[in-house]
């Protein structure tokens, strides 16, 4: 009888442990569904958006560039010595260029951005929620979801390409800098094979990737904060910090899945 219970325990934990992610996962797609929802219902709420492009699009400008134009300069010193044993260091625009473009922009910029506003809008949601602002909301009949989380996703969708673009400039001419300034190539040559080589597939598979970045990663926060309440390890303020953390973590390993499954499509 002993070992039957023990294999009914562990059976009954494997199956807590299976059905957990797949009812997170479940809640988290009516969430967002909602918030969709609502982000395209009227009235629109445009001084929000505006609020919450300024927070996760303004404030992320100088991070970015900063990203972008290391990440630009590391490629363009790799990719020159990987290139010189070739004889081809005359592609290393079109290699950096595409670098960018198609994979280290969109996906730089998401996590970057995670760090920097969605840990910022998981904690602050679930603040919210600890201290019974949600609530109130919920009594005065106005919708925390279209209240706190639409604006945020419009903002998001307008955002992250932008945040993309500019990140993809800088480090293209971060590559620039290294390759033809410090390296000794032809900046003509440099910004001909940009040219040549990036054709608007490429950049338009950027940008979807972005789009999609910008729902995970809102999505993730926003419902990582919302849901503060119950949080099993952790109440009030340590609930917040685990909400906030796990917002991050999650947000950073769906953008790489999610990164995965989008270049498999679009290749």
């Amino acid at each position: 009888m002993t070992i039957l219970s023990n294999i009914k325990l562990s059976v009954s934990a494997l199956g807590r442990m299976t059905l957990s992610p797949v009812q997170e996962l479940g809640k988290m797609t009516v969430f967002f569904f909602w918030g969709m929802v609502h982000v395209v219902s009227f009235p629109i709420q445009v001084y929000k958006i505006i609020e919450q492009i300024y927070f996760i699009g303004m404030k992320s400008v100088f991070v970015i560039c900063l990203t972008g134009a290391f990440t630009g300069m590391v490629l363009g010193l790799q990719g020159y010595y990987t290139l010189v044993k070739f004889g081809s260091e005359g592609v290393l625009g079109a290699a950096v260029a595409l670098s960018m473009i198609r994979e280290m922009g969109p996906v730089l910029t998401a996590i970057m951005v995670i760090g920097r506003a969605g840990s910022a809008m998981g904690a602050e949601i679930g603040i919210m929620r600890i201290s019974e602002q949600i609530d109130a909301l919920e009594t005065m009949d106005i919708d925390p979801i279209r209240f706190l989380v639409s604006p945020r996703i419009a903002a998001a969708l307008i955002s992250f390409p932008l945040l993309t673009a500019l990140f993809d400039v800088i480090g293209i001419f971060g590559g620039y800098v290294t390759g033809s300034l410090l390296l000794g190539i032809n900046p003509g040559i440099y910004f001909s094979r940009v040219e040549s080589s990036v054709l608007m597939k490429d950049i338009s598979g950027g940008f979807a990737k972005s789009i999609v970045f910008a729902l995970v990663v809102v999505t993730v926060c926003c419902f990582k904060g919302y849901f503060t309440h119950l949080q099993t390890e952790g109440f009030g303020s340590k609930g917040v910090s685990l909400s906030t953390t796990s917002a991050v973590v999650l947000s950073c390993v769906l953008v790489l899945i999610t990164d995965y499954v989008l270049t498999s499509i679009l290749l």
